[in-house]
């Protein structure tokens, strides 16, 4: 299997006031010549904002923008006049398109925000900008797709699941093109692939394979990205 392992401990670190965040990618201040995106996959962040702050408006364009609430709740509004709020087991998908301006914030005063923020570039450019948002339930040992062309689509040939699994469980990812590339990024837990141990924020950036086998060492929580890799 074409599988590298990248450790939590690796990633980029903002760390300061009211955010915390660890970016896979190069973002930001943060840059790595050999970790400028996987394929389509250009920015993966796990941001932890802590109550009553976050980010003000700013600007972005032409990217496939998903934000996956794991704890709390974020509020979002945008120059589109769209204003919600993403709560646990949330997922938001904003197309960035021509432009647009938005802004992230915890409205808590006493809860923290945990979430995952996707970059994906589009197969399109300068489409009109555009918002979606919808729940997803967790059954333990079902994979959950939460964006593809079945649930909520993107501008793009490609496909996110979450999988919560319990102990000792074994399952198996079907990549649904085996052209695309995988990364998987555990959010919880410790898990083996391959006889390659994965710990909480460790992922694994797998090519060329149909599948994966997964072997939960305890209760854990999984991020799959299934993304185009030219």
């Amino acid at each position: 299997m074409g599988a590298i392992l990248i450790r939590s401990k690796d990633r980029g670190l903002t760390k300061g006031g009211w955010l915390e965040s660890r970016h896979s990618f190069s973002f930001g201040n943060y840059y790595h010549p050999k970790r400028m995106g996987f394929g389509a996959l250009k920015v993966l962040n796990e941001d932890w904002i802590k109550p009553d702050s976050g980010f003000p408006f700013h600007y972005h364009e032409n990217f496939e923008i998903i934000t996956i609430v794991l704890e709390g709740s974020l509020q979002h509004e945008d120059t589109q006049g769209n204003k919600e709020v993403i709560n646990t087991n949330e997922v938001q998908r904003m197309s960035a398109g021509s432009g647009i301006r938005h802004a992230e914030v915890n409205i808590s005063k006493t809860e923290q925000v945990h979430l995952f923020q996707i970059w994906i570039e589009p197969t399109k450019k300068n489409v009109k900008p555009s918002y979606e948002q919808g729940s997803f339930f967790l059954k333990k040992n079902e994979l959950v797709r939460i964006i593809s062309k079945d649930t909520i689509p993107i501008n793009q040939d490609a496909e996110l699941s979450l999988l919560e699994v319990e102990k000792g469980k074994e399952l198996e990812y079907q990549l649904k093109n085996p052209s695309r590339g995988l990364w998987i990024q555990l959010a919880k837990g410790t898990i083996e692939i391959e006889n390659k141990l994965l710990k909480e924020g460790d992922a694994l950036a797998v090519v060329e394979e149909e599948s994966v086998v997964l072997k939960a060492k305890e209760e854990s929580k999984v991020l799959f990205l299934e993304v185009p890799l030219k």
